[in-house]
């Protein structure tokens, strides 16, 4: 799976997470599959001493390979179909946690 055959919202989370690099991305909602990213959710970054890269390098390519990692969290988006993510931990641009807000059992 490649960049340019996912959605424009999809497409917009994973530049995000490439701005980030380290650090995560807070209250992100998906909603019908899909991330909302209008208004952006929260993104915090973490500063690791040694890698003071402002972005990730495949921040600058107009296309490319999906990694392992961000066809796990689509597909996480695809069968959830509707879920709020408390915080989503990124590692060198790429999902690393995701952390969900259960709702306990009525």
């Amino acid at each position: 799976m490649k960049k340019s055959t996912v959605s424009p919202a999809r497409r917009r989370l994973i530049e995000m997470m490439q701005d980030v690099h380290y650090g995560s991305i807070e209250g992100l909602q998906i909603r019908d599959r899909e991330p909302v990213v209008n208004p952006p959710p929260a993104a915090v970054r973490d500063l690791v001493l040694g890698k003071f890269e402002r972005s990730h390098p495949a921040r600058e390519l107009p296309d490319f390979q999906l990694r392992d990692a961000l066809i796990d969290l689509f597909e996480l988006f695809d069968r959830e179909r509707d879920v709020d993510i408390d915080r989503l931990s990124i590692q060198s641009g790429l999902p690393l946690r995701v952390r969900v807000r259960v709702k306990p059992a009525a």
